[in-house]
């Protein structure tokens, strides 16, 4: 084990803890938020008015900022010193400050056209439209703030810190949860509330980055050049990166289009099962390729590149090791899990066998997907983001031709089994690409083969346990034992190496 590797491990553990707090969080959230906000007209003025700076998030924000910048800062880091690299990152947060203010300046007084765009139908009721626009003058500064938090994230991340950036959509969760309660309870405008609570909660996030900040030497005054070649390259990588961003949101919106030609219910089932699949992914898969980046990173500028392979295997070996039962547990449990979580109310019976089918279709993909999210870190610590995004462009016209023909003969399932057989493709096509860059194919091969061995025994034990009422979820700490302990016993790397990490973090 490398001592990167090692390093990757214990940094992946904190930012999946804290990454698994904001997510019970965000169910507490949406529990409260449907409690105070209800499903009427205030709800879907909300939702629409939000859905606007949050998606520039995701196009602008944690995803690429970060991922073009934290290279780039190592690189200046070790090349020009410390000091060469605050400097870099407050020039960055000028530019940043500049782009983001016009923009915030001019959806306020564009608020009306830009709804129109994301919700045309909106148009037709002047209440709905009149405080959907209103909503938006409030919330979209929120961009300023999450894309400010995306850049101390990268600075953080590059100097070894994970928790703060990974604490923070916790704030973002309290201040929604907090504004709704006290608009319910005060008789207020919850939608009001909660859309200012999206501002508080930008600006909770980024105040809560700035003592970590400090503790590492970093103040935002200081001298700064809107000419630093360092924000130049950062910003020739990040295009890419906005591009694969907008390749994904295409490919949920495609999925979806092509679902609306299904019976009534497919596009339900598929948002459900998918929701199901992000859960691990969200803690376990991109905690892993968050913790990998800044590791990588520094091996490029090195040139280690034998430890940068090494690494890069023994990461995806990790990514493994987790998601491998996880997909196990999801395809054995699909059924009763759904009804445990869903069955009531209008949801019934043959909704939860229809999402469990899709479940069971998309659980197949999760390794896949899980394992891209290291791969594609490895290309942007090689300060390459070009190729990732050509690769999710062909995989996007994959996973659209594979949806449209599987559909005619699986419906909603054969659009769910499209999407794994793309990330499938997706992933096959980066690990080749990087062996052929590095000369080692980045997979444990040994490894692998004890994690699927376990992963399947563990999946045949839960689905004869699935035919046994709440028998079955009775035993998943059982099943999770049995594979914790049949990894030991066959010795395997990737066990090893967890033990080994969260040892040295604990000690």
């Amino acid at each position: 084990m490398t001592s990167e590797s090692s390093k990757i491990v214990r940094n992946a553990s904190v930012v999946a803890g804290a990454t698994l707090l904001s997510r019970v969080l965000g169910f507490v959230r949406d529990l409260i938020v449907a409690f105070a906000l209800g499903a009427g007209l205030p709800a879907d003025a909300f939702f629409v008015a939000f859905r606007i700076p949050n998606l520039l998030r995701r196009l602008f924000g944690e995803g690429s900022l970060t991922m073009a910048f934290v290279p780039v800062f190592s690189r200046v880091r070790r090349e020009q010193g410390e000091e060469a690299a605050f400097e870099m990152a407050r020039s960055t947060l000028t530019w940043l400050l500049i782009i983001l203010g016009c923009l915030t300046l001019l959806a306020i007084v564009f608020a009306k056209p830009l709804v129109l765009v994301i919700a045309p139908g909106f148009d037709r009721n002047p209440e709905l439209m009149s405080l959907t626009v209103d909503l938006v003058r409030v919330c979209f500064p929120y961009v300023i703030f999450i894309c400010g938090v995306a850049l101390c994230m990268g600075i953080l991340n590059s100097m070894g810190h994970f928790l703060a950036p990974a604490l923070a959509p916790c704030a973002l969760n309290i201040a929604l949860i907090g504004s709704a309660l006290i608009g319910y309870f005060t008789g207020n405008s919850v939608a009001l509330f909660m859309a200012w609570g999206v501002l508080i909660g930008g600006v909770l996030q980024w105040l809560l980055q700035q003592p970590y900040l400090k503790r590492i030497g970093l103040s935002w005054r200081g001298k700064r050049s809107l000419a630093d070649p360092g924000v130049k390259s950062m910003g020739k990588l990040m295009l890419p990166t906005v591009l694969g961003a907008a390749v994904y949101q295409i490919n949920v919106a495609l999925g979806t289009l092509l679902a609306s030609f299904l019976p009534v219910g497919s596009v339900s089932y598929l948002y459900y099962a998918d929701r199901l699949v992000q859960f691990p992914l969200g803690v376990f898969g991109i905690a892993v390729g968050t913790a990998a980046l800044p590791s990588l990173a520094a091996l490029c500028v090195d040139g280690k590149e034998h430890e940068f392979a090494e690494t890069l295997k023994q990461t995806v070996g990790l990514t493994l090791f987790i998601s491998l039962p996880a997909m196990a547990g999801l395809v054995s449990l699909a059924k009763p899990l759904i009804g445990l979580l869903f069955e009531r109310g209008a949801f019934d019976a043959v909704a939860v066998a229809s999402t469990a089918q899709a479940l069971m279709a998309y659980g197949v993909g999760l390794p896949f997907i899980a394992m891209s999210r290291p791969l594609v870190s490895a290309f942007y610590a090689q300060e390459d983001t070009k190729t990732p995004v050509k690769i999710a462009v062909l995989c996007l016209l994959v996973n659209v031709g594979a949806g449209y023909l599987l559909m005619q003969y699986m419906a909603h399932v054969g659009l769910a089994l499209a999407v794994s057989l793309s990330s499938m493709l997706n992933c096959l096509l980066l690990a080749a690409v990087m062996a052929r860059r590095t000369g080692h194919l980045p997979l444990p091969g040994l490894s692998v083969l004890k994690s699927a061995f376990l992963s399947g025994l563990v999946g045949i034990g839960a689905w004869y346990s699935s035919r046994y009422n709440i028998l079955w979820f009775a035993l998943i700490p059982v099943w999770i034992a049995v594979y914790a302990a049949g990894s030991l016993l066959l010795r395997s790397d990737d066990a090893s190496m967890l033990i080994s990490a969260l040892r040295r973090r604990k000690g």
